[in-house]
């Protein structure tokens, strides 16, 4: 498949979605836990997905789109959920995902981007110069990533309780 912006907002107007459906009104012991030692519990990658919201997607598309000559992106905080307000209920990071996710789309369908604009560039800090095509397809698999990677802390925390079935459980060794 290649990339097209509204191919790629149905996936990223479904997340929130999906997070709500998945992790609205569980227990602690599912949102809180993690794989270990400097890795994310689903709470923490919410966090992520609201900080990305906030810093990072359109914020970098203004840049690339705009007529200034300075088009590099700020530095991102991959790690500034960390020091949020960490008591907040799942249910309130999950309405301002939300919020914040149905802005951003609204936002971005303003833009009326064409695909002339697609490869209009911008400095990332760490990977250099990179298209608007590569960034919005990036916010794409990004969520994908994130919505894998909590299914995947999910899973593992019943690892040591599956027996023998763990060998047809592929998420559990990865």
């Amino acid at each position: 498949m290649t990339f097209e912006i509204n191919k790629s907002i149905e996936i990223l107007e479904r997340t929130p979605a999906v997070l709500e459906h998945l992790l609205g009104g569980l227990s602690a012991e599912w949102l809180k836990s993690n794989e270990g030692e400097n890795t994310w519990s689903p709470y923490d990658i919410v966090g992520h997905l609201i900080h990305g919201e906030k810093t990072d997607w359109i914020v970098r598309a203004r840049i690339i789109l705009s007529n200034s000559k300075n088009k590099t992106f700020e530095p991102y905080d991959r790690f500034a959920q960390m020091q949020e307000d960490q008591e907040r209920s799942i249910e309130e990071l999950l309405s301002e995902f939300q919020e914040l996710r149905t802005k951003n789309l609204n936002e971005l369908k303003d833009l009326q981007i064409i695909d002339t604009k697609l490869e209009e560039r911008g400095m990332h800090p760490e990977l250099g110069e990179v298209n608007l095509k590569q960034l919005l397809s990036t916010w794409v698999v990004h969520d994908l990533g994130h919505l894998s990677q909590i299914s995947r802390v999910m899973a593992k925390q019943y690892k040591s309780e599956v027996g023998p079935w763990i060998e047809y459980l592929g998420i559990l060794n990865r």
